[in-house]
């Protein structure tokens, strides 16, 4: 068993009970958007099965919770899927036309109803999630969104111009193109927590939560390499590692999942160092701690049975 996989033996799986609700749900909302139009689409949308995604990074929520999760986690993939493979991620004013939408819809306002099904499906979320949540894990939430959108068009600006990032500065926006920290605000809305801001944004817990968003981020980047190195991206850390290190794809790949286990390692070292940092918030940070340790291992479960990263044949499996 290689490093990378036994790494992951501390994290048990889990899975959500309510899987089916949430995946015929998913797929009458995705429909019903008009997000999955063409033929090609909707057969990427079913091999990416977001049902069994959603029940595996969050294995706790209950059954209309987790029909909201899985409807985030399909749109975040599906705006992710034009920016990567259409015309959005290489066209910086449409892209700054569409997040300038997204924006408003955070902000409270309505979705124009000639905008694109994207726009007016988070219009829908947004409804669905912001009145359960409170004033803190709002501005929190939209503050990431933000963080993702600038990430985004560095990416994107980027690509345009032919520019390979620099290690230290991919490192620190792969967490915000991933949209990983949305991501793990949810673990609060299906929890029913919010934690304070001086307990998020304190030392123990920004030094355990950026550990798991790197986990899940680089490991995404392993199971998708064939994909990206196809499409020739280079926002992948397997194929910088390859350029900044000079080595060749498979050394690269072992340097990519080396850096992984060791990340997912310092995750366990900080969650004790959490805990122990705010004795009056215990159950709440245990919650979130669990949610950060079900996406972790959701994650890479998920990516290994998903059909989503099947391009042809490869070294970047993340077994």
């Amino acid at each position: 068993m290689s490093a990378f996989a036994d790494a992951f033996l501390a994290l048990p799986p889990r899975r959500n009970p309510h899987v089916d609700t949430a995946a015929a749900h998913v797929d009458a909302w995705v429909r019903g958007h008009g997000l999955v139009e063409r033929a090609a689409v909707r057969a990427r949308f079913a091999e990416t099965d977001f049902g069994a995604f959603a029940a595996a990074t969050y294995p706790a929520a209950d059954a209309t919770r987790l029909e909201l999760v899985t409807d985030w986690l399909a749109w975040l993939f599906l705006l992710d899927d034009q920016l990567d493979d259409g015309s959005l991620g290489r066209s910086p004013d449409q892209l700054a036309t569409l997040l300038t939408a997204v924006m408003a819809v955070l902000a409270g306002g309505a979705a124009d109803p000639a905008a694109p099904g994207i726009v007016r499906a988070l219009d829908d979320l947004w409804r669905r999630t912001a009145p359960g949540t409170g004033e803190v894990w709002r501005h929190r939430f939209t503050g990431h969104a933000t963080e993702c959108a600038l990430a985004v068009v560095w990416e994107v600006d980027n690509r345009v111009r032919g520019v390979v990032p620099a290690e230290a500065e991919y490192l620190e926006r792969r967490r915000h193109t991933g949209a990983i920290y949305p991501c793990m605000d949810l673990i609060e809305v299906v929890e029913g927590i919010e934690l304070p801001e001086a307990v998020y944004r304190g030392e123990p817990f920004t030094r355990a939560l950026d550990a798991a968003c790197d986990v899940v981020c680089w490991t995404n980047d392993l199971v998708s390499l064939d994909k990206e190195a196809a499409l020739g991206e280079c926002h992948n850390l397997v194929l910088l590692l390859e350029h900044w290190r000079g080595v060749e794809r498979g050394v690269a790949v072992e340097l990519g999942r080396a850096r992984a286990a060791e990340r997912l390692r310092e995750f366990h070292g900080a969650e004790a160092a959490v805990l122990a940092a705010h004795p009056g918030h215990r159950a709440e940070l245990a919650a979130y701690l669990g949610g950060m340790r079900s996406w972790m291992r959701g994650h890479l479960d998920w990516s290994a049975s998903s059909g989503r990263y099947r391009v042809a044949t490869g070294g970047g499996g993340a077994g």
